[in-house]
This record gives C-alpha cells, structure tokens and sequence, in this order.
C-alpha cells in the first residue's frame, strides 16, 4: 500500500491593509456574485506552484517531517492563543471532525495553552451562513481563523480578513492557492490535494475496468471541490467518440439526494459500468441505489477521503475503492505551524502543507486496513 505525498510549498510575505469597517463593506458585495465556472484557472497547481517556488521546497520537506515526527514539548512559556474554527461539520465525511481532534491532541502536547472557539455549519457552499459564522468567530477576536474556502464566492470574505491581518487565515481543505493574492497568501493552505486523490481513482478505475466504460459523475455542491475531484476525473475518463459519460448530477453532500440521482441514472442507463463519487456522502447514496435497483454485480462505485463509514463499506463488499488521507495530518500541520509562529520561527512554516493518501479496495484485508487507520487515526483514534 503506497502512500502518495503531495505536498507542496512557499512562504509569501502578508501584507496588512485594511481595517474591520471596510472588510465588512465589501462582504456585503459577496452575495451577488455570479457562480463560478468549471474550470481551476484560479488557482495553481502543487505542481505549478513548486516549480514557481522551487527555492522553497526544503522549508516544506523539513516542515513535513515535523509533521509525521512525534510532538516535541515547548521549553518555557508561550503566551496562550485563540483560535477560531469554521468548519462544514455536518456531513457523513468525519474528515472535520477528526481534524479538529488531532488538532487540539497535538497542541495539548505540545504544552501550547489556547482557547478554541468552534462552529460548524452545513454545506461550505452557503455562503451567507460562512459569513454570519465568521462575524460570530470574530467577537472573541482570535488570533487564528481556520476556514474552508469552496464556493469562490467565499474570496472576498478571505481577502479581506488576509488585509487586515488579524486574524491569521488557515485555509482549510485546499491546497491549490489563488493566483489572484499572489504575495499576499494565508497564513496557511492545508489539507489533502484533490486532484492528486481523483488521479489515483482515475488509474484505478482504468487498471479495473480499462477505458471508455459507461459512467456517471455525482457532484457535490458547485464548488472548488466538486471542480478539484468532479471536472478532474471527467476530462481524463470521459470519451466522446464513445459518448462514455452517461449523467452526472450535483447533489450537494447529501446522501438521500445522492440515492434519489442514482436510481434514476441506474433506471436509465442499464449498460452502466460505473458511478464515480465526489464524497463520502455521495457514495453512501450511490451504494444504497445500487443496492435497492439490485445492480451490485455490474455497477461499482468509489469513495473519497477513506473515512471510517467508507472503509466498513469496503469491508461489507459494498464499496470498490475509495482514497484514503492520513486524515490526522493536517490538524497536526495546523497545530506544528501556530507553535512555530509563536515561537518567532514562521520563516521554517510553508505555504501549502497536503498530506498523504493510499488507494484502499476491496482487495485489501481487514489488516491492511487497520493497518492505515492506526497510521492515519492516529490522534482521532
């Protein structure tokens, strides 16, 4: 079982400019923003942006080994810290929940004592409530906000918190930074890269099934996501000689809408060789309209991020493969970078820190398994 890393990194300079008054004015200018297109122009690529910043990578490889090493305790004393967490907790997908677990774990032993303010919404997508949950974040003035950026109507709301430069802004569950801040980046990007996840399904799915089978793509909400995993694995399998792509649907995460767009494209399409799933979620909806259309001898589906629910339905024989993160990693690039700007070393903490994956299917045992849960559960046991 092998582990892809996909990290990346560059340390840019933030450059403070705005004060609250006008961060909150042009917030308000983020509910007419006009849904984003299909494409990831926006932003660059791990790959891009290592080439950009080459001089950079050794400040990633060494920060990434302080990553994967045990927690090295504090001498003397650090002045407590307060950070704020907004996070799309409600979902199937315990990625966020993990998250914030291994975060506080590492922290606790570290000895860095802190003040977390946490606040889980829906969808990232709903932007009016990101923005009410921010102003609530921002009350207790915190000296760090994690965030997660997915609907680019979400930018402006980033932009203007990076000008003011209190708090500092840890993007959370993107790895790709917009090229449109150029030197004025977060504090930090982490998370898992999703184009180098959906890669490693495109090659299974090929190594499985070969080119040009008849599939359907399940999207989560419009979003940079459902782009990184959803758009990624539609131009590398779709083929239009063929006419392969059979329906795709956005079904936001949300398992019942998942089933009710799976049956219908199961009812539609009975030459279907595949569904390919944008989220754990989504595929617990596609496994469930398999299931109730009787289709589990010619119809597979995938998984995304290797969470507890996917890997038992890997073990039931109800799921083919999912990618599975060493999910733990990043709350505790989260927790190793706040340490390391406390202690006057920001200059050793990347830009970007994107962690792990393995392909786990059904051709693994229970062993293997459990083997890469300890690995990747490591705090969130």
């Amino acid at each position: 079982m092998k582990l892809v890393n996909t990290l990346n990194g560059y340390a840019f300079k933030t450059t403070l400019i705005a004060g609250l008054a006008v961060f909150w004015l042009l917030v308000a200018g983020h509910f007419a923003a006009q849904a984003q297109g299909s494409s990831l122009d926006e932003f660059w690529s791990l790959a891009e942006f290592t080439e950009l910043n080459e001089r950079q990578k050794q400040t990633s490889d060494n920060f990434t080994k302080r990553v994967s090493a045990d927690a090295i305790k504090i001498d003397g004393a650090l002045e407590p810290v307060k950070i704020a967490v907004i996070y799309p907790g409600k979902q199937a997908s315990d990625y966020w929940r993990r998250s914030l677990s291994s975060f506080e774990a590492r922290l606790a032993e570290i000895g860095l004592p802190y003040e977390i303010g946490s606040f889980f919404s829906g969808s990232s997508s709903y932007v009016g409530n990101q923005a009410q949950l921010i102003t609530e974040a921002l009350k207790n003035d915190p000296d760090y906000l994690v965030f997660t950026l997915d609907a680019l109507r979400h930018k402006p709301i980033v932009q203007r918190l990076i000008a003011r430069g209190r708090p500092k802004v840890i993007l959370q569950n993107i790895t790709t930074p917009l090229k449109a801040w150029r030197d004025r980046q977060p504090f930090l990007y982490v998370g898992f890269d999703h184009v180098t996840g959906t890669e490693l399904l495109i090659d299974y799915y090929k190594k499985r099934l070969g080119t040009k089978k008849n599939f359907a793509i399940l999207f989560g909400p419009r979003g940079y996501v459902s782009r990184a995993r959803g758009n990624t694995f539609l131009q590398a399998y779709s083929d239009p000689d063929s006419m392969n792509l059979k329906a795709s649907y956005y079904v936001g995460y949300d398992r019942q809408k998942s089933r009710d767009a799976a049956e219908r494209i199961l009812d539609e399409n009975p030459n279907l060789d595949f569904i390919y799933a944008c989220s754990t979620d989504i595929a617990l909806g596609a496994i469930d309209a398999i299931k109730s259309r009787n289709r589990q001898a010619n119809v597979i589906t995938n998984g995304w991020g290797g969470g507890s629910d996917e890997l038992d339905a890997i073990l039931k024989g109800e799921l083919e493969v999912t990618v599975m993160r060493m999910n733990d990693d990043n709350g505790v690039a989260m927790a190793e970078a706040i340490v390391l700007d406390q202690s006057g070393k920001s200059a050793e903490i990347p830009i970007v820190f994107s962690g792990e994956f393995a392909v786990v299917s059904k051709e693994n045992s229970a062993e293997d398994i459990n083997e890469l849960k300890a690995r990747a559960f490591r705090y969130s046991k």
